[in-house]
C-alpha cells in the first residue's frame, strides 16, 4: 500500500468513524445539544477540530449523514416501484413510500439511529427542509406521481394536510420502533417487515378517509 493509499484510507476511517458517532449522538441528546467537539471526542480523535476538518460546518456533518442512509433507501425504492410498474392501488404506492425506509432500518440491524436522528431533525424548521431536500430524489418523486394518480378527488388544502400527516406519522412512528428495539422494550409488532405492513395499513386509511364537510 503506498503512503497516499495509507492516508486515504486512514481519512475515510475517520470520516465513518465520525458519522457514526454523530449519528448516534444526535439521535440521543438531540443535533443542538451536541458540539462538534464532543463528536470528535466520542469519535476519539485526538485533534478537537476532526469535525469540521473532515466535513466543514455542522449542517455539512448533517447532510453527509443523511446522504450516507438516503443513497441506500433510494435503491430500494427503485427496486420496489419497478415491482409496483402501474399499480391503481393506493396501498401499492403507500408501501414504496414505507417499506424502503423499513427494509434499510432492518438492514442496520440494533441498535440503530438513523430513524430517531431523522425524528430528531423534524423539530427544527430549517433542519426539516434541509432532510427533505436531501431525501427527496426521483423515487420519491414517482412515488407521489403515482399515489397522486390513484387518489380519489381531495380538496388541495386537505392534500397538503394528509402529506404532512403521513410524513409525520412515518418518521414518528419508525424512530419509535427503532427505540423500543434499542431498549429492549416490546414492540407491537415482532419484525420490520410486519410493523412496516401495519404502518402501510394506516396510511393507506389516512389517504382513503372521507372528508367532512
Amino acid at each position: 500500500m503506498s503512503q497516499k493509499t495509507g492516508r486515504t484510507s486512514r481519512a475515510e476511517g475517520t470520516r465513518e468513524a465520525i458519522l457514526t458517532v454523530a449519528e448516534r449522538l444526535f439521535a440521543e441528546r438531540g443535533v443542538f445539544a451536541v458540539s462538534n467537539r464532543q463528536i470528535s471526542e466520542a469519535a476519539e480523535q485526538g485533534n478537537n477540530a476532526a469535525v469540521g476538518y473532515h466535513f466543514g460546518t455542522k449542517t455539512d456533518l448533517l447532510r453527509a449523514i443523511i446522504r450516507r442512509h438516503a443513497d441506500q433507501i433510494d435503491e430500494l425504492r427503485t427496486t420496489l416501484l419497478a415491482e409496483t410498474a402501474d399499480s391503481p392501488h393506493v396501498r401499492d404506492w403507500v408501501a414504496c413510500l414505507v417499506r424502503p425506509s423499513s427494509r434499510h432500518l432492518d438492514a442496520l440491524g440494533s441498535p440503530s439511529w438513523y430513524a430517531r436522528f431523522a425524528a430528531q431533525l423534524t423539530t427544527d424548521p430549517v433542519l426539516r427542509e434541509l432532510a427533505i431536500d436531501e431525501a427527496f430524489g426521483p423515487s420519491i418523486e414517482q412515488t407521489l406521481h403515482g399515489l397522486n394518480r390513484c387518489l380519489p378527488s381531495l380538496p388541495v388544502s386537505v392534500r397538503l394536510e394528509r402529506g404532512d400527516m403521513t410524513r409525520t406519522l412515518l418518521v414518528h412512528m419508525l424512530a419509535e420502533r427503532e427505540r423500543s428495539l434499542a431498549d429492549n422494550a416490546p414492540t407491537a409488532r415482532s419484525s420490520w417487515d410486519d410493523y412496516a405492513s401495519g404502518l402501510i395499513d394506516a396510511v393507506t386509511g389516512l389517504w382513503l378517509a372521507p372528508v367532512a364537510g
